[in-house]
C-alpha cells in the first residue's frame, strides 16, 4: 500500500505543475507584449555611428586611431629691439689753416670796391695830384678811414717817386705791401683757447643786435673743434627765445655740450654754470654767447659787465671777441669803443665780409682801435669763418697771387 502512495503523490505534483505552466502560457498569449524602450545611449564626441546590422542598443566603441602629430609650434617671432634714439651725426670740420686762401673768391665784391678802383688809378702813365686825390677818395670810400688813408697814401707816393715805378705789376706790388703793412702782420691773431693751470680757457662773445653773433659763436665752436679743442657752449643769451636752440644745434653738429637756462633767466648764472661744467668735465674751452645789445643802452652794457665779473669767480676771461658786421663800415668803430670800455675786447670777428662790405673796415678797426681782427666771415656755410691772414686778405682784394694759394 505504501508503494502506491509515493507514485501517486509524484503524479499529483507533476499534474499540478503542468497546469500551472499551461495557465501561465495562456495568460501571455492574451496580453500583447509591450515594446521595450531602447537603452539610453550617452554619446561623447569620440563615439561613432554603429555600423549597419549591429544589434539595437549596442554601442560600438570607435576604433582607436592614431592622433595626428601636432605640427611643431612656430617659434615666436623675435620682436625687433627698440632702436636707440638717433644721436645727431658729429661732423669733423677741416683744419682752419689756409682757409682764407681757399675762400679768396668770396672777396670778389670787396675787390671791386677797393682793389680795382686803386689799380685803375695807379696804372696810369702819369700820377699827378688829381690821381693821388682819387686814390685817397677810393680808400676813404672803402671804409679805410681818413687817418689811415692819409698814412697809406703818403708812403705810397714816396715809394713810387723814389723808385720811379709805373708798370701795373710794380704798382700793384707796392700797394699790396702798404696795405699789408697797414694791417700789422705782427699782431697776435691766435685764439687763446688752450687750458691754463688746470682750468679751461674762457671765451666771451659779445656784439650788437643783428651782427650774426649767435651764428658766429657756433662757427667759432667749429673752428676750435677743427683745431683739436674740446668745447662747452654757454647759452647766456636768455632774452631771445631761439638763441639757445640755435646754439644747441651748432653744438650738436660738432659734439659740443651746451649749458642753458630758462628763457628770461639770469645770463650771468648761465655763464657761471657753463664755466663750472667746463672745469668739471675737463674740456679745453668754454665759449659763452651773450645777448645782443645796443651800445647806447647803459643797463644792458652794465649787465654784460656783470656777466664778466661772475665768470671771473672761476678765473680770468681769456678772450673777449667782439662780433662786428663789416657792412656797417665806420659805425662799427663806435660800437667797438663802447664794448672795449665794458669788457676789455681782445679780438674782432668781422662778419659778412663777402657781401657789400668794402674791405677797408679791416684796416680801420686795427689802426683806430689797436685790436687785431682774428676771424672773418666770408659766407653762410658752417665753415666759412676763417682765421684772418693779412697777406692772403690783401692778395684776394687786389687779385694778386698769394704764395699759399691752392
Amino acid at each position: 500500500m505504501e508503494n502506491l502512495v509515493i507514485p501517486l503523490v509524484v503524479l499529483i505534483v507533476l499534474i499540478g505543475a503542468a497546469l500551472v505552466v499551461f495557465a501561465v502560457r495562456r495568460s501571455r498569449r492574451s496580453v500583447p507584449p509591450q515594446p521595450s524602450a531602447p537603452p539610453t545611449e550617452v554619446t561623447t564626441p569620440d563615439e561613432v555611428t554603429p555600423p549597419a546590422g549591429a544589434p539595437t542598443g549596442v554601442i560600438v566603441e570607435p576604433k582607436p586611431t592614431a592622433e595626428p602629430e601636432a605640427a611643431p609650434e612656430a617659434a615666436p617671432e623675435a620682436k625687433p629691439a627698440p632702436k636707440p634714439a638717433e644721436k645727431p651725426q658729429v661732423e669733423v670740420p677741416e683744419p682752419t689753416a689756409g682757409r682764407l686762401v681757399r675762400l679768396r673768391s668770396r672777396l670778389a665784391r670787396s675787390q671791386n670796391a677797393l682793389g680795382r678802383g686803386l689799380l685803375a688809378v695807379l696804372s696810369r702813365d702819369r700820377l699827378d695830384e688829381d690821381a693821388w686825390e682819387e686814390i685817397e677818395e677810393s680808400l676813404i670810400t672803402a671804409d679805410v678811414g681818413v687817418e689811415s688813408t692819409g698814412q697809406i697814401v703818403a708812403k705810397l707816393r714816396e715809394r713810387t717817386r723814389v723808385l720811379g715805378t709805373r708798370s701795373v705789376a710794380d704798382v700793384k706790388m707796392l700797394l699790396a705791401e702798404e696795405l699789408t703793412e697797414a694791417l700789422d702782420p705782427q699782431l697776435d691773431r691766435s685764439l687763446r683757447a688752450s687750458p691754463q693751470d688746470g682750468r679751461p680757457a674762457v671765451i666771451l662773445v659779445v656784439g650788437v643786435n643783428g651782427a650774426g653773433k649767435t651764428t658766429t659763436c657756433g662757427k667759432i665752436a667749429r673752428v676750435l673743434v677743427a683745431d683739436g679743442h674740446s668745447v662747452v657752449l654757454g647759452a647766456a643769451d636768455t632774452f631771445r627765445a631761439a638763441a639757445a636752440d640755435q646754439l644747441a644745434t651748432w653744438g650738436s653738429r660738432v659734439g659740443a655740450d651746451i649749458v642753458r637756462g630758462p628763457e628770461g633767466g639770469d645770463p650771468a648764472a648761465v655763464a657761471y654754470d657753463a664755466v663750472k661744467q667746463g672745469i668739471d668735465t675737463g674740456v679745453d674751452t668754454v665759449l659763452i654767447d651773450t645777448a645782443g645789445r645796443l651800445q647806447n643802452k647803459i643797463g644792458l652794457m652794465d649787465e654784460l659787465g656783470k656777466v664778466k665779473r661772475v665768470v671771473e669767480k672761476h678765473g680770468p676771461v681769456d678772450e673777449t671777441l667782439l662780433i662786428l658786421d663789416a657792412t656797417t663800415g665806420q659805425n662799427g668803430l663806435e660800437q667797438a669803443r663802447v664794448f672795449m670800455e665794458v669788457c676789455d675786447v681782445t679780438g674782432v670777428v668781422l662778419t659778412k665780409l663777402d657781401g657789400t662790405a668794402k674791405g677797408g673796415i679791416v684796416i680801420a678797426v686795427q689802426r683806430k682801435l689797436g685790436i687785431p681782427v682774428k676771424l672773418v666771415g666770408l659766407g653762410e656755410g658752417p665753415d666759412d669763418l676763417a682765421p684772418f691772414e693779412p697777406a692772403a686778405f690783401v692778395s684776394a682784394l687786389l687779385g694778386t697771387e698769394h704764395p699759399d694759394a691752392v
